[in-house]
């Protein structure tokens, strides 16, 4: 057997696998042999059936496996015995292929398209300079942080008279049909069918047309407990009666709500109260600025390093690595991002391995405890028992998949905080809104963090969205060479 390469591009060589007849019916026969072994054919015993029908049966087959065996274990020893490090795995050549006879030729000859990492060069030191934005904490913003508070933990209570914003529980009558305690939320009726609810009471019974006021064919199948399908839009009216009229009432501000906030007896009176959020205002500030930081910094690396990668071959890779999942359309348009995202991974790999830096189990629980409790947060569950973060964290890692996400935060955090301290922040005051238009402007280079609102959990949902995106957008593995989940485990 022979293996040769030829360059064809920067990075890219057409590899040659040569492999006599000869070679290949030594490895068929060693095949046909342990076919034999296993062989249960009716009229002989396990394994004494004849050579020649073990032929006749499994002979194409075996010859198949044993070339196969041949390419792998040509393609594979070449790799080690010139040390390439490669990008992805060699890929068929279709183009240049020609048709293989396997039973008349006495030499078969295989063709590949192979790739190899480029060496990644950056040097950094004080000299290089990257904006931090520093969001100032100004007092209307505190302000709003409070008032969504209060809202975040505030209650729906009974009300006499129906506001614009309120909500009703109500009966729906048509003839035989009736729907009970059915709610419905004003705010969302426009402005010109809301005035009919608006001030009604208790015991009211008016006429609606549930097509007016709720054009939404959802929203509309959701009040009469309906299928979109079974409603009748050719009879839209039904007659309501009030059964309650609901307002949403902000939380008083007293010690009940302080330890709700803030954990039991963390806060004692409404001074207290305003400057912890004030605090938490300024985490949450800092959590947006570090994350704007963390993306400029990785831009502004990658782009110096200039790797440069062979990017038609990364195209036919991932097609193949993601078995048809994606059109080449869809490839070619998440391609830039798949492209900084890869390169930033082989630089990480050069400094993980230059600084010899080395994860250890604490390492790895403590991200796996920043993820979860940050998870928390989303969904405005603050102040989480350590002893359930610390459940949470623990069942991560003895997920394989978890697991290797927190490795390669891990990975990643060690090699930022090393970059954070050879290269000069360069700190800038910014207002509030000035970092939404920075984030507005550096889209689509990366998804903008969600913005934190406390009585909202939109951000949770955006979140865990995102999430679901990332999981449907072209994979490949990481450039990184990673040791096997069980030895993570392990340290």
């Amino acid at each position: 057997m022979k293996v040769t390469k030829k360059e064809t591009q920067p990075l890219t060589y057409l590899v040659t696998v040569e492999i006599e007849k000869n070679e290949a019916n030594e490895k068929k026969a060693k095949q046909l042999k342990e076919y034999r072994k296993k062989a249960e054919i009716k009229g002989f015993r396990k394994g004494m059936a004849p050579m020649g029908l073990i032929e006749k049966l499994y002979g194409p087959s075996a010859m198949n496996e044993a070339v196969n065996d041949l390419i792998t274990e040509g393609i594979n020893n070449h790799i080690k015995e010139n040390n390439l490090d490669l990008i992805g795995e060699p890929l068929p050549n279709e183009e240049l292929q020609k048709q293989i006879d396997i039973e008349k030729d006495e030499k078969f000859e295989f063709l590949y398209d192979m790739a190899v990492r480029p060496k990644v060069e950056v040097a950094l030191d004080k000299k290089d300079k990257v904006v931090y934005y520093q969001i100032k904490v100004e007092d209307q913003a505190v302000k709003q942080y409070k008032d969504d508070m209060l809202r975040q933990f505030g209650s729906l209570e009974d009300t006499e008279k129906a506001g614009g914003e309120d909500f009703l529980v109500v009966d729906l009558e048509q003839g035989d049909k009736k729907v009970e305690k059915t709610y419905i939320t004003l705010k969302s009726i426009d402005e010109k069918n809301k005035k009919q609810f608006v001030g009604k009471k208790v015991g009211d019974s008016f006429d609606v047309d549930v097509v007016k006021c709720f054009p939404n064919e959802t929203d509309r199948a959701s009040l009469l407990r309906v299928s979109k399908d079974e409603f009748d839009a050719s009879n839209p009216v039904y007659t309501l009666t009030v059964k309650e009229v609901k307002t949403f009432t902000p939380a008083k501000i007293d010690q009940n709500l302080f330890d709700r906030a803030f954990g039991k007896d963390a806060v004692k009176d409404e001074k207290e109260f305003d400057k912890a959020l004030e605090e938490k205002l300024k985490s949450e500030y800092k959590q947006e600025s570090d994350w704007r930081f963390r993306r400029d910094l990785i831009d502004y690396i990658v782009k110096k390093a200039d790797i440069t990668l062979p990017e038609d071959f990364l195209k036919r890779w991932l097609f193949r690595v993601n078995d048809g999942k994606f059109t080449m359309e869809q490839i070619e348009k998440e391609f830039p991002l798949f492209l900084q995202d890869y390169r930033w991974q082989m630089i990480t790999r050069k400094f993980f391995e230059d600084q010899k830096m080395k994860i250890s189990r604490e390492d790895l629980l403590g991200v796996a405890k920043e993820m979860t409790a940050n998870q928390f947060a989303m969904y405005g569950i603050p102040n989480v028992p350590a002893e359930t973060v610390n459940q949470y964290a623990e069942q991560m890692l003895n997920n394989e998949k978890e697991l290797n996400r927190v490795y390669e935060k891990c990975e990643e955090d060690k090699v930022l905080d090393y970059v954070k301290s050879v290269i000069t922040a360069d700190v800038k005051d910014v207002t509030r809104d000035e970092m939404a238009i920075i984030n507005d402007n550096a889209a689509p280079k990366a998804e903008k963090p969600a913005k934190k609102a406390p009585a909202k959990k939109t951000a949770a949902k955006k979140a865990v969205k995102d999430e679901a995106a990332e999981e449907e957008a072209p994979k490949a593995e990481k450039p990184a060479r990673k040791r096997t989940a069980k030895a993570k485990k392990e340290e």
